[in-house]
């Protein structure tokens, strides 16, 4: 299930326009966190990626990122027995919300949400198990054209992906919306569980956060 969420659309003055592939400032703030600096703003709205019951006793809230080694170790060992044991079985509302160290996690968090809600949790693990692949190459060519190739596989033509790629606004958009999130929720570093609105932060077993949301239920 998806919910809607407003946003505040950044056009400052650090962002270069030309969409998708212009979008990085290297400063950082406390966490790693990257600083976006002041803008002006309008609103528009940017979705959740959610799954599982939405009246379930317990809500967990994972940030991540895509380029976070961390949070694939988390993804690859962890997620698809913790969806199988909490979430399909109606124990855990889950919402996934994307965080931003750098231009590629954003990228590919984009190529991710073009390919639809259906398919996100999809491509997701897809860039999880190959992040030692297409993160690492460090030409930034390198990895868009990996991007667009995962993209493919979930059915986004090569129009389709540079189109994802280079929409500005969204790339804005997102960047805002994850500073929100994560100012709000105290996130300081990744990954991080919001779990009925309590944050434990981390990489876990299955053991470990399954401990937490039977404490929680």
């Amino acid at each position: 299930m998806i919910t809607r969420r407003k946003a505040l659309v950044l056009t400052a003055t650090g962002l270069v326009a030309g969409g998708a592939y212009g979008l990085w400032n290297g400063n950082a703030t406390e966490g790693g966190l990257v600083d976006l600096g002041a803008a002006n703003a309008q609103t528009i709205e940017i979705e959740d990626i959610s799954i599982g019951d939405a009246n379930a006793p317990v809500k967990v809230v994972e940030y991540a990122s895509f380029t976070c080694p961390h949070c694939a170790n988390f993804h690859r060992d962890t997620f698809k027995d913790f969806r199988r044991d909490y979430i399909e079985t109606g124990k855990v509302h889950f919402t996934y919300r994307e965080v931003f160290f750098d231009r590629y996690g954003l990228w590919a968090a984009m190529i991710a949400r073009c390919a639809g809600q259906d398919r996100y949790f999809g491509v997701a693990e897809v860039l999880y198990q190959t992040q030692g692949e297409w993160a690492r190459q460090g030409d930034p060519a390198s990895v868009a054209a990996s991007l667009k190739r995962i993209g493919a596989q979930a059915g986004l033509s090569a129009e389709q992906a540079d189109a994802c790629l280079q929409d500005g606004e969204m790339a804005q958009s997102l960047l805002a919306w994850y500073e929100g999130n994560a100012s709000s929720d105290g996130i300081r570093s990744t990954p991080s569980f919001l779990i009925n609105g309590e944050v434990h932060s981390g990489n876990m077993s299955l053991s470990q956060l399954g401990a937490l949301v039977d404490e929680a239920s």
